[in-house]
């Protein structure tokens, strides 16, 4: 109750998870300085040295012109087409969150390029806000999104038996991450019919194309690599930065040397408090399995509980209210300790549910009244908040829709990954 209390008044998450690590092990008899060596053990994980490359490259690419470039492609290719440049713009931010790892940057970045040129196009306000705001959180179950990386990360610790990798996580995402998108695609191109036709000039193809020469082939060389097995995660990662700093600062000058230092400092204080995070939860973690936390919570919910169903159910609005409240890595970091191994009691493959994990997080992000999206959709474009939260509702709906598909139907999660 205490550290509820200290986290109400604002005590850093890092400091009340580690607080509770301290007083668990003290409570056990063991020395507290095995919490500051969980630190190490997360140093010596090999595949996080994926997580500050990944990170830079997002957050260069959100620094250069990228978003502007492929906006104008977006517009000259598919801008004939009812409902197109929404379709496009769903793709686009599905990919600037995927490398990101950050549904906020890509409403910053790409969203404030993509919601005038939605505008421009004849689309209305209310629907062009929705889909900024929801949209930007598409990319989460897509390879090479950090908190699919993180999610593997922490299954590995919690479920070592289960065989679970990286790579497995990557092509869950793949049909999960489309239906989502399909769903919403769907809803823009019903929108779309019913517009009058564009007559704003658009801009001509060939020069949009030869502006973005450099971007396109990223995504292919990356995620072909990595799903062609040609390319490890880490080696994916360095790709990824190797590209981004050549084309974008060598080659491009986008992004001037002398801002280097400064964009890359942004970016490892992100992957810093990821890191912090990270290990003071697996000191909580260790103590709360070594206590039998998860065994004790599943006998308290076994009997309410007939079937792994009702579980996921459940599960599913839990990760709703914290996809709302927390930020998707300390919600990953915290709950997934608690959940996997009651899942695993009940049956529930641990890929499909980390599918299920993200989807809810992901969805949380554009969920009232909380989610961080909307807020920050509302600063970003200068509207009340009421008039964001009516705005994303049909597209929020869609996105539940296609969670409960999720949930229902593991296959999807599984067959890519070969455990269906």
């Amino acid at each position: 109750m205490l550290l509820i209390v200290l986290a109400l008044l604002g005590m850093p998450l890092f400091a009340v998870i580690a607080l509770g690590a301290l007083v668990a092990f003290n409570d056990q008899g063991l020395n507290m300085t095995l919490v500051v060596m969980e630190f190490q053990r997360v140093g010596e994980l090999p595949v996080l040295v994926a997580l500050p490359l990944f990170t830079f490259a997002g957050v260069l690419l959100s620094h250069s012109r990228t978003p502007e470039r492929l906006v104008d492609l977006t517009r000259a290719m598919f801008g004939w087409m009812p409902g197109g440049l929404a379709i496009l713009g769903l793709g686009l931010f599905a990919l600037m969150t995927a490398f990101t790892g950050a549904s906020g940057i890509t409403v910053v970045a790409l969203g404030s390029l993509m919601l005038p040129a939605l505008l421009k196009a004849g689309y209305p306000e209310r629907f062009s806000l929705g889909l900024v705001t929801a949209g930007s959180s598409m990319g989460v179950l897509f390879a090479p999104s950090l908190p699919l990386i993180l999610y593997a990360v922490v299954a590995q610790q919690v479920a070592p038996g289960q065989g679970i990798r990286i790579e497995e996580l990557f092509l869950a995402g793949i049909l999960p991450g489309l239906l989502m998108l399909m769903l919403m695609a769907g809803w823009a191109m019903r929108t779309g019919v019913r517009l009058p036709k564009d007559d704003t000039p658009k801009p001509p193809i060939g020069p949009s194309l030869k502006a973005a020469l450099w971007e396109l082939p990223l995504p292919f060389v990356v995620l072909g690599g990595i799903y062609g097995g040609y390319l490890l995660v880490i080696e994916a990662a360095v790709v990824t930065a190797a590209w981004v700093i050549v084309t974008l600062v060598a080659v491009r000058r986008d992004v001037a040397w002398k801002k280097l230092p400064g964009i890359i400092a942004e970016s490892m204080v992100l992957v810093g408090a990821i890191l912090v995070v990270l290990g003071v939860s697996m000191a909580s973690t260790n103590i709360m399995i070594d206590t039998q936390v998860p065994q004790r919570l599943f006998e308290s919910v076994e009997p309410w509980i007939s079937n792994k169903y009702m579980f996921l159910v459940m599960v599913n609005i839990l990760l709703l209210i914290v996809g709302m409240i927390l930020d998707i890595f300390a919600a990953l970091v915290i709950m997934a300790p608690l959940i996997i191994p009651i899942a695993l009691a009940f049956g529930v493959d641990p890929v499909h549910l980390g599918i299920i994990f993200l989807a809810n997080l992901q969805i949380g992000y554009c969920t009232p009244p909380v989610g961080i999206n909307l807020f920050l959709a509302s600063h970003r474009f200068n509207k009340d908040i009421l008039v964001i939260y009516r705005s994303t509702l049909p597209f929020l709906g869609w996105l539940l829709v296609s969670l409960l598909i999720i949930t229902w139907w593991p296959g999807l999660s599984l067959w890519l990954a070969g455990r269906g």
